[in-house]
């Protein structure tokens, strides 16, 4: 069913959701993580009530592997918790279609992105699914991710699949 639930950002989701909350300045730690190994500086964290039940990041250069992205790296550490939809996936970056896809399959019904300056993702195709999706625009994580870019534009282009 579609049931789309598009949410404007506004300064105050701004506030609420920048790395002030909690949980979005754990994904930013679990970015810090991943480009301190060498990796791609995005990170995330699934939430249950208010307790972290998954984080990861982004692993395809430590592991080799072209879909550890940074949110199936949090789904598969949150392992299998029977059902997702009481659940908010945030990311430091908006989600690709492979992890949006991921998202949609099992049933997430919100995700909060830390910035989608640097990468639309699929925003519109998570809204179709009726994912309510939050975008920060948070500072920290579009500098942090625009930097990364700067510095290593042909590894960023192969992670978007653009080369």
């Amino acid at each position: 069913m579609r049931r789309p639930k598009s949410t404007p950002h506004t300064p105050e989701q701004s506030f609420r959701n920048s790395p002030a909350d909690p949980y979005l300045r754990e994904a930013v730690a679990e970015a810090e993580k991943g480009l301190s190994e060498g990796g791609i500086p995005i990170g995330s964290v699934l939430v249950k009530g208010d307790r972290i039940i998954g984080r990861g990041h982004n692993r395809r250069v430590q592991d080799g592997d072209p879909v550890i992205h940074a949110e199936i790296d949090c789904l598969r550490n949150a392992g299998r918790i029977g059902t997702y939809r009481d659940t908010v996936l945030y990311s430091t970056l908006m989600p690709c279609f492979l992890c949006a896809g991921a998202a949609v399959q099992f049933g997430i019904p919100k995700v909060v992105a830390g910035e989608s300056k640097n990468f639309t993702g699929a925003r519109v195709f998570m809204e179709e699914h009726g994912i309510e999706v939050i975008d920060c625009d948070d500072p920290v994580c579009t500098r942090m991710m625009a930097e990364f870019i700067r510095k290593n534009p042909r590894l960023w282009s192969e992670d978007i699949g653009d080369l």
